[in-house]
């Protein structure tokens, strides 16, 4: 009994040691996609307010400007 015992106790041990294994390698991963997703995050905001620059730098450009009217 006590070697059954014993057996199971080493058998649980051994599943724990794996599941913190596997624990700590996914709070990695999740750690470097959190990473990644700011990264990404960022890349968007430079890219939004740069095509809102340029869209505004087009839109001031293709307005036609004030006729100039001369008497004579």
């Amino acid at each position: 009994m006590k070697e059954k015992l014993e057996q199971r106790l080493q058998s649980l041990k051994s599943e724990y040691e794996a599941g913190q294994k596997m624990l700590a390698e996914l709070e990695a991963k999740q750690a470097n996609l959190r990473e990644t997703l700011l990264r990404i995050s960022g890349a968007i905001q430079v890219l939004e307010e740069t095509l809102g620059q340029a869209t505004d730098t087009a839109e001031n450009n293709s307005q036609p400007s004030e006729a100039v009217v001369v008497e004579s």
